[in-house]
This record gives C-alpha cells, structure tokens and sequence, in this order.
C-alpha cells in the first residue's frame, strides 16, 4: 500500500495544479503509468473520496476563495476556474453553499468551504528514505499581537449540520473556519487554550479583526476584544509529522507551561488574552504563544 500512498499523492499534486483545465482520468492516469480504472478504484481506497469529486471540490474552492479574496467578476472567475459557464459556477456554488457567488461576495457569511488540500505530510519530507530525526529543543521568542476577537469553537453542540466540537476537526468545522475572513496574525485554525476557574480549556477556530460584524455560524461564539498583548512564543521548526508530532507538541508544551517568565520583568497575562496554538507541520513548525505584560 505504501506505494500507492505515493502515487496517490502525486495525483493529487498534479489534480492540484490542473485542476481547473478538467484533465481527464486518462491524462490523470497517466501521471502515475497505471490504467484509467486501477487508479480510479486505488484513489478512492486510499484518499477516500472519487477523482472527480475531489477536482470538482478542489476547483470550487478555489474559485470559492476567488469570489471572497478578489475583485474579479464573477463570470471571469467561472472561466478562470474551468467552469463551462457563468451559471455552471453559480449552480455549483448554490449546492454547496445555500447562496449564489454574487450574494456571498455582497456578505461573505462563513460557509463550510471544502475541500481543502488531501496531504500525506510525511511523504513530502521522508520522500521515501529513511532520515535523521528533525526534533530540536524548542526555543523562545517575543511577539505582539493587537487587539482583535475571536471566533471560535468553545463548547461541544449539535447544529443542523452535525455535532462540532473544538478538538474534532472535521470537515464541516474546518470548512467553516476557512471560510472566514481572519486577522493577519491570529489566522483561520489558530487554535487555543483558555483558563476559567483554574482550569484550562481547548477552542478552535480563527481570530477577527476588532470590528467584526459579520455572522457568527452556528456553534461558534464571538469573543473578546482581547487587547493588544506581548505573547512569550515557544516554537519548533517544521518537522515529519506521522514519526515526530508527538514528541514535538510534548516537548514545545512542556517549555511553554512550565516557563517562568518574572525573571525576564513579565507575567502572564492570561486573564486579559487567550493562549494560541498554531500547528503547520509541514510549513512553520508548532508553536504555542502565551500573553504576557511587564511586570509593574
């Protein structure tokens, strides 16, 4: 199966890149050398979706982040992004969404995008070979944060799309987070923790900027505004997550818990801000940024 795991994600590079020319299953095929059918049948066996289902997904969310990110019109997206037509777009994007392109661009409201980017991480760093371990010791930095509030996951529910909750990232939930129009710094999937009567709890979801008045999805709670904050961030440099994950979040959140920052003039100031946590294994690392403030 390994095998297949490598060429299944080749597939999905190349789908990735070609997505919006609608390559056929044989020019698909291809990439890998097997027939149109045994690549068909191992793709959906191993990335659990069909091929054309996740290159219709894939174009629509890319001319989904087109509609909300850029001015283009919308017929130029419909073209951009492969779509045979205008109304072709505008009917996908009714399926998905509830709403037609041109109404969410007037109110981009957050909509459960999907499909984000099938990855097998660790394909793109052991590439097959075994390799040295890329575990580091964590290390400090300062940074700030302005104010802004939050939009997020605190509490397990039931919406009328399915039950959510904060440490279950599932598609309806990942899907809504990417949909949202986040703040620079605190960015969609921008996790945390924060304390209440002693006792830290977990949310998920993406800050906004202090302004926010867009709609909040349900099960999601609007937070804040948190004011701007120096945060303590402790961190590790990308790493292999299917043979390193554990080891690193253990290590960076022991650095970040058991820290005492009064010998460098700083408390916490958690009762004012929330704990972030930020997990991109694949591109900056992990990192835990506790709030800080100098010591009066």
């Amino acid at each position: 199966m390994d095998k297949w795991v490598y060429a299944i994600q080749k597939l999905i590079d190349f789908i990735d890149d070609n997505a919006i020319y609608n390559p056929s299953l044989s020019e698909i095929s291809k990439q890998v050398g097997y027939s149109p059918y045994y690549c068909s049948t191992m793709f959906h066996r191993v990335a659990g979706t069909t091929i054309k289902s996740y290159m219709a997904k894939r174009r629509l969310y890319m001319a989904t982040i087109a509609v909300r990110d850029t001015k283009m019109r919308i017929i130029d997206i419909a073209i951009e992004y492969g779509y045979s037509a205008q109304s072709a777009l505008t009917r996908a994007f009714k399926d998905a969404y509830g709403c037609t392109p041109v109404a969410y661009r007037k109110n981009p409201v957050p909509i459960p995008i999907d499909m984000v980017k099938i990855s097998f991480p660790s394909l793109h760093y052991n590439k097959g070979a075994k390799t040295m371990s890329k575990i580091v010791s964590p290390f400090q930095m300062i940074s700030y944060i302005p104010a802004h509030k939050y939009l997020g996951v605190y509490k397990r529910s039931m919406t009328k799309n399915g039950e959510i909750w904060a440490s279950h990232e599932c598609d309806l939930l990942t899907g809504l987070v990417s949909s949202i129009n986040s703040h620079p710094l605190v960015t969609a999937h921008t996790a945390g923790w924060k304390w209440e009567s002693g006792k830290r709890s977990y949310f998920y979801g993406a800050g906004v900027e202090s302004d926010y008045e867009g709609d909040i999805p349900e099960g999601f709670e609007l937070r804040g505004e948190f004011e701007g904050s120096y945060y303590l961030s402790f961190g590790h440099p990308p790493f292999d997550f299917a043979t390193e994950n554990e080891e690193v979040m253990k290590r960076v959140e022991d650095y970040a818990w058991g820290f005492d920052p009064k010998p460098d003039g700083w408390e916490w100031n958690d009762d004012k801000c929330q704990t972030y946590q930020c997990h991109y294994p694949e591109g900056i690392g992990y990192w835990v940024l506790r709030p800080v403030k100098k010591i009066k």
